[in-house]
């Protein structure tokens, strides 16, 4: 038995960074290329819908072929119960599109930098849990990262494709909102998990079918009928920069990309629940942040200024901060053995990142 133990730690490491790896990979790739396709498209929720379907039939694929094992019908009952689910992650989604479609990709983590505290607060409201002066402190942190970039940077669009330099109000207003939306998801799924009896991957396949179906009254809504029309036709034009490609086929190949990656962060979010420490996420995050500013400058041509270099910092650091005080914190009160009220993990609140 010892030696069998030995031999099943470094395979344990070897998924550890299998994991961390795809969840970089995807979670990068994803917001680089949501931002490509919505510098070029004037219907970011069609775009949103489109992708999600795109999952959807990924999902059944890999169900019929026997990877995953899906509810073999919808129960009216589970839909009802992840109702407010679906109408956080549909408004959510709707939220952080628009997010970056307004702001630089290297000023996305800054314009959604609220997400931290304002889960801190929903959750002391919802769940009645008190945070302690150190998870303040953390939070004071990540506030002061989100106004530092904001207020020092005041751009919040350079790249030369992007039409966000003529709302520049609008990006971090979007943020602000998906930062609620996304505190709130963090929030609302424990109840949600407990709707389909715990199962992450049949909250997963409702969540994806039902906002889809959630989506298209919005979309008709915000006005982007005649705009899919044109588009479906091939005489929609190209938005920003013209290459030579035609609007239909950006959208496409756009759409076709981002929806095999968010079927693939879908996974990756399984997998970094059962392998991974919250320790280790927030890390992973943290590198996936420098990275996602780093490429940003090479394919859109991004510029790092000063105000959103340090508010991108201190964002980093007052999330690295609350990570290792809610880590002590929890080691403590099992130490005491005396129930305490729960934080909402870092994990957590990285949940509704992981699908951009």
């Amino acid at each position: 038995m010892p030696q069998s133990n030995l031999q099943e730690q470094p395979a344990s490491k070897m998924l550890v960074t299998a994991t961390v790896t795809f969840y970089l990979v995807a979670a990068i790739a994803m917001v680089l290329a949501n931002k490509w396709v919505l510098d070029k498209t004037t219907l970011p929720l069609f775009f949103l819908f489109v992708q999600l379907v795109i999952a959807v039939l990924l999902l059944l694929l890999a169900h019929l072929v026997g990877f995953l094992r899906l509810p073999a019908h919808l129960d009216i009952g589970v839909c009802r119960g992840l109702a407010p689910l679906v109408a956080i992650n549909v408004l959510g989604l709707t939220f952080n599109n628009y997010t970056l479609k307004y702001v630089d990709a290297s000023f996305y983590q800054v314009a959604r930098g609220l997400v931290l505290p304002l889960t801190v607060g929903i959750s002391f409201v919802v769940l009645h849990s008190r945070p302690s002066l150190r998870v303040l402190s953390a939070c004071g942190i990540v506030t002061a990262g989100f106004f530092v970039g904001l207020l020092l940077d005041r751009t919040y669009s350079t790249s030369p494709a992007s039409h966000a330099t003529r709302y520049t109000f609008l990006g971090p207003l979007f943020g602000i909102l998906s930062s609620c939306t996304t505190a709130l998801h963090a929030v609302v799924i424990k109840r949600s998990l407990e709707v389909v009896h715990g199962s992450a991957l049949e909250l997963a396949w409702y969540s994806n079918l039902l906002s889809a179906f959630g989506l298209i009254p919005l979309v008709l809504v915000a006005g982007e009928g005649p705009g899919v029309i044109e588009l479906l036709s091939g005489t929609a034009p190209v938005v920003g920069i013209n290459t030579g490609v035609s609007a239909l086929k950006t959208f496409v190949w756009g759409s076709l990309i981002t929806g095999v990656i968010g079927f693939l962060i879908c996974l990756a979010g399984f997998l970094s629940i059962k392998v991974t420490s919250p320790v280790t996420h927030m890390i992973s995050s943290a590198v996936r942040g420098v990275l996602q500013s780093l490429l940003s400058v090479w394919f859109f041509g991004d510029i790092i200024t000063t105000g959103r270099a340090s508010g991108i910092g201190l964002i980093l650091a007052g999330s690295i901060w609350y990570t290792w005080v809610r880590n002590v914190e929890t080691q403590q009160a099992q130490e005491q053995a005396k129930p305490v009220y729960e934080q909402v993990p870092m994990k957590e609140v990285e949940e509704g990142e992981r699908r951009d």
